[in-house]
């Protein structure tokens, strides 16, 4: 049993939820829960009940405590970390409409494309919130139930991200963080504050969404009777504002103003995704100008299709996902759920290449270089500074060295993943660092609790836990025929795509 307090971290994802015990002095894991999420919809549509989240988080956290053998008493904080952009529409009473809608629905790329032209195109977008309108974005999800809900619309009393609507039912306070609401495309990355003129535009009543804290780890509240009750932990514990779960990732990672900047992070996740803490705010519509959780920024590109997208390809083929070897001449992407970078919603997996030679191996290979190509491609967008080390530059990479140089770290469940590890070594031709740690944005949400019990700088608090430390792979030689490869096949496929748009 822990003779120091504990605090809980929650990582809300797609596909299920995970809590974590952590000593808050030392950050030792002491036990981790999970419970699976149910995501439904077909086509374009993905959609899951909130009610499904706060479910989940209730037995995660039970797990985990349970795991830990810590008391309820031993808690002093908990925090939520949540996937970015879902759209949850509530009623007067706190309970939802309609399922959410998910980060990864594409069925509102029509209003984005609109929203778009309205504002003048995605520059003016991006110089004003950070991000361009895309399918993802909840602006043009709220758009979408707009013109084709109206009724739910009209309904709503409340609109609310997924770790908001979490944290709401914890804290029975409405507040966000900048993280996360930057990811909305109605939140101005230049004035930190919700932007009258865009919510006009989506006719969104800014009194229907929660007030923004000045940081993920701001203490919004305290946990509620109700909640605790639910929860089977103390009433009036620490609750933080939270945030999104890429900038859980990055406090977890030890990444911001107190610990590395421009240090870049790939994750291979449902989703893949590069992104850094940098101090300078991105202006390119090609990536989510997203903002730290702790005042910085957060630049990064995302793609929909990674993990589980490969896991599909293994199975048609009938192969384990690890059963697999370069893909020789073809090419595949794995674009089955639409693309979002580069912009393809409508688009889905494309093979090429195939010889009387190709072998079921090559093709599950050619499907992790396609997905691995796609999120390195967008890497060189990301505004590092080449020079900056950041204050805890002594944990990763060497002392002096450039953006371009210093390892990618490599997060997400494909970071435990043989041939994913391989591939990406073998297609950035860049050492990879490996945290030892699993559950990064649990840890990332653990952070924040500590900062909202003891009032501490979160990032600061996530390095001197140690969680971004792991093992370096050097680099290997970069694999330029395959790269060359396909990004011949992407540029053919992107040309054709605006073309058939103009």
């Amino acid at each position: 049993m822990p003779s120091s307090p504990v605090v809980i971290g929650v990582d809300s994802s797609t596909q299920s939820t995970k809590a974590v015990v952590i000593d808050a002095d030392s950050g030792r894991l002491l036990a981790a829960g999970r419970s699976p999420h149910t995501v439904t919809g077909k086509g374009g549509a993905r959609e899951t009940d909130p009610e499904v989240w706060w479910r989940a988080l209730r037995e995660a956290v039970a797990s985990a405590l349970d795991a830990s053998g810590t008391p309820a008493s031993a808690v002093t904080a908990i925090a939520v970390a949540g996937q970015q952009h879902g759209l949850v529409a509530l009623d007067a009473a706190g309970r939802p409409l309609r399922p959410a809608l998910l980060w990864n629905d594409t069925r509102s790329a029509p209003q984005a494309a609109a929203l778009a032209r309205v504002l003048g195109g995605a520059d003016a977008w991006a110089a004003r919130t950070g991000s361009a309108p895309v399918a993802s974005m909840t602006a043009t999800k709220w758009q979408w139930l707009r013109e084709n809900e109206p009724r739910t619309a009209d309904a709503a009393a409340a609109v609310r991200l997924p770790h908001d609507f979490l944290t709401e039912r914890l804290a029975g306070t409405a507040v966000t963080d900048p993280g996360d609401a930057s990811g909305t495309c109605w939140y101005s990355v230049a004035t930190g504050a919700y932007d009258p003129e865009l919510l006009g535009l989506v006719g969104l009543d800014p009194a229907l969404l929660p007030t923004v804290a000045a940081s993920g780890a701001d203490r919004i509240g305290s946990l509620t009777r109700s909640a605790a009750e639910t929860l089977g932990l103390p009433e009036g514990i620490a609750v933080a504002a939270g945030t999104g779960d890429n900038m859980a990732a990055a406090v977890g990672l030890g990444l911001g103003g107190t610990g590395l900047l421009d240090h870049p992070v790939v994750s291979l996740g449902t989703s893949g995704t590069v992104f850094a803490a940098t101090r300078t705010r991105p202006s390119s519509p090609a990536l989510a100008g997203f903002a730290t959780t702790d005042g910085g920024h957060l630049p990064l590109a995302c793609t929909l299709n990674c993990t589980l997208a490969v896991d599909k390809v293994a199975a048609l083929l009938g192969l384990d996902r690890e059963d697999a070897e370069p893909g020789g001449e073809a090419v595949l992407l794995p674009y089955l759920d639409g693309e979002r970078t580069p912009d393809l919603p409508h688009a889905s997996g494309l093979l090429t290449g195939l010889r009387h030679t190709t072998t079921p191996r090559q093709l599950l290979g050619a499907a992790y270089e396609g997905a691995v190509f796609t999120v390195l491609h967008a890497l060189d967008r990301l505004p590092l500074d080449e020079t900056t080390l950041g204050d805890g530059a002594a944990s990763g990479g060497p002392q002096g060295s450039g953006a371009h140089e210093r390892p990618l770290r490599l997060i997400g469940g494909g970071a435990r993943g043989r041939f994913w590890v391989d591939t990406v070594r073998r297609l950035s031709g860049r050492a990879v660092l490996i945290p030892e740690s699993e559950e990064l944005v649990a840890l990332g949400a653990a952070a924040l609790a500590a900062g909202a019990a003891n009032g501490r700088d979160p990032v600061a608090v996530a390095t001197a836990w140690g969680t971004g430390r792991g093992r370096e792979l050097p680099a290997v030689p970069r694999d330029e025929a395959a790269w060359r490869r396909i990004e011949a096949v992407l540029a053919d496929v992107t040309a054709r795509a605006g073309r058939a748009g103009d």
